[in-house]
């Protein structure tokens, strides 16, 4: 019996189906994390490269993703999500070593930089194989009926990740050295391919496939949105701590962990609110409040409210992926549900990519503080569109309405 057509599931029995998959994701985003907060400063400080180049080397990740999403979607539809997470994990495990031989040879600052590049490439394949997969393996363990929780859940787990991988990767860096940050990937990368082994896969669906140009044309609106908020999310990742170091302030990672916690308080508390008002009405919010916290990083007069908005920011952020996620996904046949998946999240990656280099241009040009207005403009034209989208979508129902009550 596939789980769309299972009787219905308690809430904890739903949630622990989730977990158990979503958990690689965990591991996943745990590789992100731990260099996060330390390469950017490897790159500039001790490296020697400028501003512009550090925001690269950290976004060249992203563009990976970006390259890989439509291969993740199709091995996830095609392959199963299992395999899919397996081979993720496998490649990120590569990239490991790659970080490692990069912190080894520090000393020659362009091989350094090269291998570097050539982990972040590799994690960026990781990441896309990963993450589509945990999301297709929990949808199909407890049904589709609960996509907003599985994709809920897993942004727990990715935001939960990047937000204790940032602090310990600082403290690993700073007691251990740059080399143990390889060394932890590897380990964890090993890890999560050996849990994953004993846990069922789940079957594949079957059907008409839409191609995948089809797919993105689909989601395409919806993307974009996810791509101008997203903007802030890169934006704190990639330069929080050197517009920290800038101003001469402490704890510059526990800005990232405060982000990440806010983001986990707000997806628990809040999931439920987008089957109940809809993922316009839900995205048109969280885009407002990631605003408001950005130009309150912008403003910052002191540590502790730059703290203020990095936390309303990761609030805001945190039911963005899923809000317009299960407006996407809704728009295609099951059989092309990973296709969906991956093409929106293709957005996320885009963005991601692109905002590196280009805040890095804004901080040499503007201040460091420039870059979280800049993405405060970028979150602000989020809402605007999601205002549009929810306007289009409610002139569709009412002329559907009066279809059905004929047809009735």
């Amino acid at each position: 019996m596939s789980a769309d057509l299972a009787p219905p599931r308690s809430g904890l029995s739903t949630t622990m189906q989730i977990i158990p998959v979503v958990f690689f994701t965990f591991i996943c985003y745990l590789t992100i994390g731990i260099p996060l907060a330390v390469l950017p400063g490897y790159v500039h400080n001790d490296l020697g490269f400028s501003t512009v180049v550090a925001g690269a080397a950290i976004s060249v990740q992203y563009i990976a993703t970006l390259c890989s999403r439509a291969l993740a979607g199709r091995s996830a539809d095609t392959l199963g999500p299992k395999k899919t997470v397996s081979i993720g994990l496998t490649i990120c495990g590569a990239s490991g070593v790659m970080l490692l031989l990069a912190t080894l040879v520090d000393h020659w600052p362009g091989l350094s930089l090269t291998l570097l590049i050539a982990s972040r490439l590799l994690l960026g394949c990781g990441e896309s194989l990963c993450g589509t997969g945990a999301i297709l393996w929990g949808i199909g363990r407890v049904g589709t009926a609960h996509n907003a929780k599985v994709i809920s859940w897993n942004g727990i787990a990715t935001y939960g990740a990047l937000a204790l991988g940032a602090p310990v990767g600082v403290e690993m860096a700073h007691y251990l050295g740059y080399w143990m940050l390889g060394i932890s990937v590897i380990a964890l990368a090993a890890l999560g391919f050996w849990l994953a082994r004993p846990i069922a896969p789940v079957p594949l669906v079957h059907g008409e496939r839409m191609s995948y140009r089809s797919v993105v044309k689909r989601v395409l609106p919806h993307g974009l949105g996810l791509a101008l908020g997203s903007a802030g999310f890169g934006s704190i990742a990639t330069f929080i701590t050197l517009f920290y170091a800038a101003r001469h302030w402490p704890n510059a990672a526990f800005s990232l962990t405060l982000f990440g916690l806010m983001f986990i308080g707000a997806r628990l508390l809040f999931a439920n609110t987008i089957k109940t008002f809809g993922g316009f009405r839900v995205a048109i919010a969280s885009f407002s409040c990631e605003c408001a916290g950005l130009l309150l990083l912008w403003l910052s007069p002191t540590p502790h409210v730059a703290l203020l908005g990095a936390a309303l920011t990761g609030f805001g952020f945190a039911l963005v992926f899923p809000a317009l996620g299960v407006e996407a996904v809704g728009l295609v046949p099951a059989a092309s549900r990973g296709a969906a998946l991956s093409a929106y999240s293709v957005f996320l990656d885009l963005s991601l990519g692109i905002t590196g280099p280009l805040a890095g241009y804004v901080a040499n040009v503007f201040g460091y503080g420039s870059v979280f207005l800049f993405a405060a403009i970028a979150a602000a034209a989020a809402v605007a569109l999601s205002v549009s989208l929810h306007r289009k979508s409610v002139r569709e129902a009412a002329l559907k309405q009066p279809v059905t009550s004929q047809a009735q």
